[in-house]
């Protein structure tokens, strides 16, 4: 974590009042030490951490005197950059890091002043085990002889998070040199959104406010800057005395502080990616402008040096309060800069989303925050795993597609599309909940998966276990009692409630000292345990409240005989001080009490619900009375709330927020949806709130098992709805984020048809062919199986189309514009970017093949004859040229003549017709 010497961290205040009421004094052999707040190392950069943080170090020097002089482990490091450990004690008493360590791209040093660094084992010029996060990938080779050139060891390269760890015995300067880079930029040019563990990434560019004003007076620009801010460093003034000069973005690696590049600008025809942009890299035009980027499209990630300027915070006489100070973006990077949407959910803005951290930023600051849709697919490490992918994403949906299902075929534009819909009926829905069952299983063999997320994957098999008992049919179980079919599908449902709340029962008792076996008893009968329960109570001793045990839940008459003692003890005046509480409890329960029984003890939903079921409610009571009753229950406020499995096993407590009635775990709905069956009741809201995120995982963007569990359910009829589409667009997301176009496709075809939107399902499937034609165009697979899903063929060649014209492809956007028989784009592309280029290489028959594909639609081509009508003619004429007389139309040399002169009268037309969008070498 950053350590930040703010006056507003009341936590860091109180250390620091206790330490200077107080003073450490340690006797030794010199004497008394005497150890003040001064001696405590500073780090003032926001940027930069250290461990322990400061806020450790104050406390263990209150308790252990002297304990900055023999840190262990001692680290210093820089988000983004990378740190250092330093091995066994360490004594960073009075140290100033932010003068020692530095940390810069793909680069430490420390003791950067040769004529302050201690001799070696002294300080911090020590051993110690470096960590450098790189930018690129680079082999392991380059690195290790790159370790070996400059005295150090290297320890390993982590091909995932970029880290490369060596170590040294000592220190100045260790890193990439630039030929070492240059050779690490060449190995990799992909653009690399290194992610955390939060779900949303971060990392950030600053960018220097004179190298981004080339084009202003420098003087007036020095004038306004002192006018408006306070006095910089030197080295700010350096940078904005050299705007007459040529800049650079990048400060060296070695060497002097600042560079000049002589070499001039070179034009560049091609839209530059965002994430290279450099104004004064556009020699032909004034103003710069930004554009994404396909994702992949291999543009190297240059992070900038140079150090922005700073604004002063003070109050001022129209705010009168403290900001942030950020400059406007578009004086920075142009006014065609935006806080927009990116490819892979990036997220371009200025400033900070959703951060609490108050401390000013660098006024030239621009962010790119990744939204981190795959956390479902990533160990305990933060890693991705191949097989979660697979288990989590096409496994299920294979299994979808193996499942009966209708197809709706619909006209759009003159093409056929063919939405899906999932139907089976109920005696088929055991065995496609055991199938999902079964692929959840998998997961939990996947070694490596947190705690949290095992308990999350055992609550959806409780869930596909509970869509199964409450709707599946019974009637191929027994023969032709029906009256036998509630009590069959209630025992079903209360085996799996005591297996759902089996754990949270051994968790309460193992808490528990044996001396309080009552309690023991209690704890076993919440989760219906009762042959634990009465092995217990006999083993105690106690028979007679072990044979009352084993009639707990069973007829009524036992209940209302408990119940009638009971009342007769308080009519007698019983001094209850001779019986235990835990028994007066058991007695309760027994006799149907649950609220007296529990009295202030607080007890989860579902083991609430399983006392009312099986020690309140009459024995042969259905499942529906018992959810009704439950129900009502809540609605009085006499119930635990059904909150959801994250917050009920306390996984994320301290980043989920939950009120009452905001949401509720996905079990307690399919109990209401299950309540509700037969009486044509559907809320809208309840169906939403239900299939949401949040109702079966604490990931808001974790759609990946509640679409399907939504597809079975609305495919046995127990509801229907046209207005789930955020669940399926969520679904689409995360598909789409880990390129699996093809799925994503699949889902949309699965989309509810709405008469408001009949083009719904349509558009969004153009919108996925476009945006990630570079992913499913580059996989065979995913091209075949979005053939087979009957996705317009022509809409593929359309999105290939406009990829190869935008990344200057001619010669295969042409062929897709004739795929998709866009005749007058293909006809203009044709004539100014392919024709040239093929005639000069003497590929004749190819333009001849080219100019009679679209021959056959020129009536809806403008000017046919000025463009591949005259090569036509040309080939015609040329033919008929070179063939006998007798064999030609051509009777006579004056006919020949005049065909020539009107095809070079034509010609000359076709030039000046298309002279304007013809390119230079076209011309001659």
């Amino acid at each position: 974590m950053a350590v930040y010497l703010d006056s507003s961290d009341s936590y860091h205040n109180h250390l620091v009042s206790q330490f200077k009421k107080r003073k450490v004094i340690s006797d030794g052999d010199n004497g008394s030490l005497v150890c003040s707040l001064t001696c405590l190392p500073t780090l003032q950069a926001s940027d930069y951490f250290m461990e322990p943080s400061l806020s450790q170090l104050i406390t263990r020097e209150l308790t252990d005197p002297g304990y900055c002089a023999r840190v262990q482990n001692f680290t210093v490091g820089r988000y983004g950059y990378g740190n250092v450990r330093f091995f066994g004690e360490t004594d960073v008493r009075w140290l100033d890091l932010d003068q020692i360590v530095k940390f810069r791209r793909h680069e430490i040093v420390v003791y950067e002043d040769e004529t302050v660094k201690p001799s070696v084992g002294k300080g911090l010029n020590k051993a110690a085990e470096v960590t450098l996060i790189l930018q690129k990938d680079s082999s392991i080779e380059k690195l290790k002889l790159s370790a070996e050139n400059q005295g150090a060891e290297f320890i390993s390269f982590d091909t995932i998070r970029k880290e490369w760890k060596f170590s040294v015995q000592h220190f100045s300067r260790f890193g990439l040199s630039d030929d070492e880079e240059d050779d690490v930029m060449m190995d990799d040019a992909d653009v690399d959104v290194r992610e955390r563990e939060q779900p949303v990434n971060r990392f950030s560019f600053t960018f220097s406010f004179a190298s981004f004003a080339p084009r202003l007076d420098p003087v007036r620009m020095k004038e306004m800057r002192m006018m408006m801010f306070s006095p910089e460093e030197e080295e700010d003034d350096a940078e904005l005395d050299n705007l007459n000069g040529t800049f650079s973005h990048h400060r060296p690696l070695h060497g002097s502080k600042t560079v000049q590049r002589s070499s001039p600008l070179t034009i560049r025809k091609t839209p530059l990616a965002l994430l290279e942009y450099n104004p004064g890299s556009f020699a032909s035009s004034d103003n710069g402008s930004i554009l994404l980027s396909q994702q992949n499209k291999g543009v190297p990630l240059t992070i900038t040096k140079v150090q922005g300027f700073k604004l002063e915070i003070k109050e001022t006489p129209v705010t009168k309060s403290y900001s942030k100070n950020i400059v406007d973006a578009g004086l920075l990077m142009g006014r065609s800069f935006g806080i927009a949407w990116g490819p892979n959910n990036l997220l371009i803005h200025c400033g900070s989303v959703g951060d609490s951290n108050k401390s000013p930023h660098l006024s030239s600051t621009i962010s790119l925050e990744k939204v981190a849709t795959d956390n479902v697919v990533r160990d305990e490490n933060n890693k991705i795993r191949e097989e979660l992918i697979g288990l989590c994403f096409d496994s299920p949906l294979s299994y979808h597609k193996e499942i009966n299902f209708e197809t709706n075929e619909f006209i759009v534009d003159s093409y056929k599309l063919k939405a899906r819909k999932l139907v089976f009926n109920r005696l088929d829905l055991s065995h496609v909940c055991r199938q999902y069952i079964g692929i959840i299983e998998k997961q939990l063999e996947v070694p490596g998966l947190s705690s949290s997320a095992r308990v999350m994957l055992m609550h959806q098999v409780f869930v596909w276990e509970l869509i199964n008992v409450l709707f599946s049919s019974k009637e191929s179980s027994i023969e032709a009692d029906v009256a036998a079919l509630p009590l069959i599908r209630r025992a079903e449902f209360s085996v799996l409630l005591q297996e759902s709340v089996c754990h949270r029962v051994q968790d309460e008792i193992s808490s528990l000292n044996d001396s309080k076996d009552l309690q023991q008893l209690f704890l076993l009968l919440t989760g219906r345990q009762i042959d634990a329960a009465v092995e217990l109570s006999a083993s105690r001793g106690d028979v007679r409240l072990a044979c009352l045990l084993t009639q707990a839940g069973g007829s009524t008459v036992n209940r209302m005989d408990i119940d009638r003692q009971l009342d007769l003890w308080k009519t007698n005046s019983l001094d209850f001080g001779f019986i235990e509480n835990d028994r007066i409890r058991l007695f309760e329960l027994l006799a149907g009490n649950i609220h007296g029984a529990l009295g202030e003890m607080d007890i989860d939903w579902k083991r609430f619900l399983g006392l009312l079921m099986w020690y309140h409610l009459q024995p042969a009571s259905d499942l529906t009375s018992i959810f009704q009753t439950y129900q009502h229950l809540l609605e009085d406020g006499r119930a635990p709330y059904p909150v959801p499995v994250y917050i009920d096993e306390k996984l994320v407590m301290d980043k989920i927020s939950w009120s009452p009635g905001n949401r509720f775990d996905l079990a307690y709905y399919l109990m209401i949806l299950h309540s509700n069956e037969g009486r044509d009741v559907t809320n809208i809201h309840m169906l939403k709130t239900m299939f949401s995120a949040f109702a079966s995982t604490h990931d808001p963007l974790d759609h990946h098992m509640i679409w399907h569990q939504r597809a079975v359910l609305e495919a046995v009829g127990t509801f229907s709805c046209d207005d789930l589409h955020v669940l399926d667009m969520g679904f689409v997301s995360q598909l789409l984020n880990l390129g699996h176009c093809h799925w994503a496709l699949y889902v949309v075809l699965h989309m509810s048809h709405r008469d408001d939107y009949p083009y719904l399902q349509a558009s969004v499937i153009r919108e996925i062919l476009f945006q990630y034609c570079e992913t499913w165009s580059a996989q065979e697979n995913q091209r075949q199986f979005i053939v087979d899903l009957g996705v317009p063929s022509a809409w593929l060649h359309e999105a290939l189309a406009v990829y190869h014209a935008y990344n200057g492809n001619s010669f295969k956007a042409l062929e897709h514009y004739l795929g998709c028989g866009f005749w007058q784009k293909a006809h203009s592309t044709f004539i100014t970017s392919v024709a040239h280029s093929l005639f000069m290489s003497g590929k004749q028959s190819e333009i001849l093949r080219l100019a009679t594909s679209m021959e056959d639609h020129k009536s809806e081509i403008e000017n046919w004859d000025l463009g591949a009508g005259i090569f036509i003619t040309f080939y015609s004429l040329k033919s008929s040229l070179k063939e006998d007389d007798s064999m030609t139309e051509l009777v006579s040399l004056q006919d020949k003549n005049d065909a020539c002169r009107k095809f070079f009268s034509r010609l000359k037309g076709s030039l000046a017709f298309w002279e304007g969008r013809l390119p230079i070498d076209a011309r001659c």
